[in-house]
């Protein structure tokens, strides 16, 4: 009993704790992440951009224009840290590639040396009778090569997402942070959209498009039960990593 106990103890140090967060979601559907602030997550890290220099807005007496300012009345919106923006994937990528080589070389080289001041009569008492003066070296190559790579893609991510501007940089762009998790049955689907936005690229609906964010990361992915099986086991991982053949 003991050795079962500490088999059981070593498989379970060396699985890790992926493994221990699936036994204690055993029976269970997958436990959905509480909301919470994204920068007090252990991945967040504050951007750092490189920054035009600031613009100093001079006042101007009998003028009720501010610079910068879009409208006489206040805007509504997201410009602040907190602030929420709807932030809109519409991603359709195809791609098809086809390439083709093909390459051949042959080389023949021939040396010898016929007549060298009366010293080719004493080769063959040097090397080998069977030698000749007019055919000492004689090389020849051959290199063949011929490659074939396809490549087909397609790709479509339709997603429509709510962040949060986590941070506002000196130059007045946004940093968005947005995260969501949907649970159906027992598969736990995971979203998440990250970048910096400019502000007048907001829409007056509050929705900007992914391909106005800069550094934008887009992660569409979960786990569950379907995930599980779709993915080989972690000692087939570590196999295909270890093994060189």
């Amino acid at each position: 009993m003991r050795g079962i106990l500490a088999l059981l103890a070593v498989n379970l140090l060396v699985v890790g704790c992926g493994s221990l967060t699936k036994l204690s979601e055993l029976g269970r559907p997958p436990t959905m992440t509480p909301p919470s602030d994204p920068t007090l997550s252990d991945s967040y890290r504050p951007l750092t951009m490189p920054m035009p220099a600031p613009e100093i807005a001079v006042p101007e007496a009998n003028a009720l224009w501010r610079t910068g300012s879009r409208a006489f009345f206040r805007d509504q919106r997201a410009a602040q840290v907190g602030d929420i923006v709807t932030v809109l994937v519409n991603i359709t990528d195809a791609a098809d590639f086809k390439n083709n080589t093909s390459a051949g070389r042959t080389g023949a080289e021939t040396m010898g040396l016929p007549n060298l001041f009366g010293f080719e009569a004493a080769l063959p008492r040097i090397l080998s009778k069977a030698v000749n003066a007019s055919q000492l070296v004689s090389a020849s190559s051959a290199n063949n090569n011929a490659g074939t790579a396809e490549l087909k893609r397609n790709e479509t991510v339709t997603l429509r997402l709510a962040g949060v501007i986590t941070q506002v940089l000196p130059n007045g762009n946004l940093v968005v942070a947005a995260r969501q998790e949907v649970r159906v049955n027992s598969e736990l689907r995971q979203l998440q959209v990250s970048g910096v936005i400019r502000s007048q690229d907001i829409a007056s609906d509050n929705t900007v498009q992914h391909d106005r964010m800069a550094e934008a990361r887009i992660s569409y992915g979960g786990r569950g039960q379907l995930t599980d099986v779709q993915n080989p086991r972690w000692g087939q991982q570590a196999l295909d990593i270890l093994l060189p053949f």
